[in-house]
């Protein structure tokens, strides 16, 4: 059993509580920061720690805030993602519902080292629940005198509101999530500059991903080199929350060392795959990554070594597929979620991913062409000009089904159906 650092206070069926919280050591780093840090002590040890953005980006925390300059104008703003739209992902929902004043008090270390007043929880729509959580807690925290003026008597001040998503993918990326929160169409912009330069209401704005926030009090706890060692690769550091669906017995949310084997996830923590089922792919980091085949079976799960095998970890939202799913049918999903939630900004993504959802609908209805496939890889190559990282995430199951699997599309169009009807 891996030790459970972020999942240390999780219970099956209801919050923990802030005094269970504290019984654990909870706000104890936030203390002793306000009391003994400098604003550049907590930048240089999550620096230290190789802390990694959880949301799929995988941008060093302690960098993404020293970018923040010394001069930079006030007010400063923080801006915790937990909009998490990203399909197969739910970690940040279940860390929320586990440990609020986890993430709360990540939020005032991280607001901290920024030098930030305010604090913004974005989240979306559907996590209903986790907002009322959130609100209620936070109130709590405020209360117990860890939020609003003069924290701990220690002259700093900082404070949490938490804010309703429209309810788009597209509003998790920054810029265009910054935009919606000024009450502006979500469409990304190009930086520079960025935004901890000139984010949102045109100040300095730090945005990390609930996983992400959480990890800092930990490091603040026990250090730099503790962090690194939890993982179980050189390049990784810490924990992290890999999120398993599909063909799996026990599809789940599960803490684990960053660097862990595929197969031992799958087999030892998600209870192997289902009776009667064979590994045939899976997506390792949500819709947005590329499919991971039977070679990679026993791959590390750490940003860098997926990297080096051409691959993305992304949220580490494993969704499993069996030797009976039809891929095709599977990315034809997956295109229609991409083709509904683009922003409309850029010709390419506006007018490709429709485009790419035809031909894979036709193929997978058993009207396709041998020429489609080539007209597939082509308009694939087009969306890398798209304007934002939506159209290359969205295409890369794509890419992959082709690469690795186009012998099963060619048996669509060979055969006229769907071989696994």
């Amino acid at each position: 059993m891996y030790p459970q650092v972020l999942f240390k206070n999780r219970k099956p069926d209801r919050i923990a509580s802030m005094e269970e919280y504290r019984e654990n050591g909870g706000y104890e780093a936030m203390a002793n920061v306000l009391k003994n840090f400098s604003y550049k002590d907590v930048r240089k040890l999550m620096l230290d720690a190789n802390l990694l953005g959880r949301g799929g980006a995988a941008f060093p925390a302690g960098r993404k805030v020293m970018t923040v300059a010394d001069d930079a104008p006030f007010p400063r703003y923080l801006v915790c993602n937990a909009d998490e739209m990203e399909p197969g992902t739910f970690k940040d929902r279940v860390l929320i519902h586990a440990d609020p004043h986890m993430l709360i008090e990540g939020m005032i270390i991280e607001g901290y080292s920024a030098r930030a007043e305010k604090g913004i929880i974005f989240i979306r729509p559907e996590y209903e629940s986790a907002a009322r959580i959130l609100d209620r807690e936070i109130e709590i925290a405020k209360a117990a005198g860890y939020l609003g003026k003069n924290i701990l008597d220690s002259g700093y001040d900082f404070d949490i509101v938490v804010h309703r998503s429209g309810g788009r993918y597209i509003c998790g990326e920054v810029t265009a999530q910054l935009k919606a929160l000024e009450g502006k169409r979500p469409n990304p912009k190009q930086p520079p500059p960025y935004a901890t330069e000139k984010g949102l209401w045109g100040q300095p704005t730090v945005i990390q991903n609930v996983e992400t926030l959480v990890c800092i009090p930990h490091i603040i706890r026990n250090g730099a080199e503790w962090f690194r060692n939890l993982a179980l690769t050189e390049t990784g550091a810490g924990t992290k929350i890999f999120c398993v669906s599909g063909k799996v017995n026990r599809p789940g949310c599960y803490e684990l060392p960053m660097g862990i084997r595929l197969s031992d996830i799958i087999e030892t923590h998600a209870g192997g795959m289902r009776e009667g089922a064979q590994f045939k792919a899976c997506l390792p980091g949500g819709a947005s990554t590329a499919f991971l085949t039977p070679e990679f079976y026993d791959i590390e799960m750490d940003f860098e070594t997926l990297k080096k095998a051409g691959h993305r970890l992304g949220t580490g939202a494993i969704m499993v597929f069996d030797h009976k799913t039809c891929l095709v049918a599977a990315t034809l999903n997956l295109t229609e979620f991409f083709a509904r939630e683009s922003c409309g900004w850029c010709t390419p993504c506006r007018e490709g991913f429709p485009y790419l959802r035809d031909l894979l609908w036709r193929i997978e209805s058993g009207q396709g062409q041998e020429e489609y496939v080539s007209t597939i890889k082509q308009m694939c190559h087009h969306l890398w000009n798209a304007y934002c990282a939506f159209a290359p995430g969205g295409i890369a199951p794509i890419e992959s089904l082709l690469a690795y699997f186009k012998d099963e599309v060619e048996a669509h169009i060979r055969e006229k159906r769907c071989p696994f009807k």
